[in-house]
């Protein structure tokens, strides 16, 4: 038996890049939302705003009140210009626009918005945020050798944030396929690998004509399910997998007594 923790059948593990970041290159009332591309190294750091409410009660121990949040976001963008105007692309160019000379008050102001953003599923509904920022930008990678061109962006919140619906759309769904399942030649109780594709939102799994409970598989990946064979008779058994999408073809495995 093994002494791993399952996961809920249906889970994935998230990967480092399944984030996006947009702003906003219209106005608060008409937004066009700018996706920023080729970034890497996404950290949103949600800071607590605290006042002090200590008392003679705390006996001289620390008692603070959280009484809001700011929201800051930091990032790395790869610098990709048109070769004929010499224009950063339209992100970049919003960006640099908040650090000139004249942006002040309200002219340094970038409006941005952040959000899960899955390879593979269904987005998280609620890991989703705006909110009103300024800017630094500091240019990276500044060596002699040819580096790719990187500029480092921190945004720092101004106000408070808003928690938003995720505006990024679920990846599509297609019909699960099935490929293999390894090791050959287990029992009822063993468990065994099935790979294949589209397994992120499973819905059903079956060995012939039994569905497994959902605490028996576990969803490791878009293209790996652990499973254990259930109760059933020793020979050749068809494997079935459902997602929202459809039925994949069955693909046969042979249970020994």
């Amino acid at each position: 038996m093994s002494n791993t923790v399952t996961l809920p059948a249906g889970s994935t593990l998230g990967k480092s890049f399944e984030y996006g970041c947009d702003i906003n290159v219209g106005t608060s009332s008409a937004p066009v939302w700018q996706p920023f591309r080729r970034i890497s190294g996404f950290l949103p750091s949600p800071t607590p705003v605290a006042q002090d409410s200590q008392t003679y009660d705390d006996r001289g121990t620390p008692n603070s009140d959280v009484t809001a949040w700011s929201m800051n976001l930091a990032f790395n963008a790869q610098v990709n210009r048109n070769v004929s105007t010499g224009l950063y692309l339209p992100e970049i160019e919003a960006v640099l626009a908040r650090t000139g000379p004249d942006a002040i008050g309200e002219s340094a102001v970038l409006e941005a918005r952040w959000y899960h953003k899955p390879a593979v599923g269904t987005p998280n509904p609620t890991d989703a945020g705006q909110g009103f920022f300024t800017v630094i930008p500091t240019r990276q990678n500044s060596g002699p050798a040819g580096e790719i061109e990187v500029i480092a962006i921190a945004l720092t919140g101004k106000g408070e944030y808003e928690k938003i619906t995720n505006p990024y759309p679920a990846a599509a769904a297609t019909v699960p396929t099935l490929t293999s399942i390894t090791p050959s030649g287990k029992s009822i109780g063993d468990q065994v690998t099935i790979t294949g594709t589209g397994f992120i939102g499973v819905t059903q799994l079956k060995f012939d004509a039994i569905v497994l409970d959902v605490d028996t598989y576990t969803v490791v990946s878009a293209a790996t399910i652990i499973a254990t064979i259930p109760p059933l008779s020793a020979g050749i058994e068809p494997v079935t997998i459902t997602n929202a999408t459809g039925v994949s073809s069955a693909v046969n495995y042979t249970v020994v007594s």
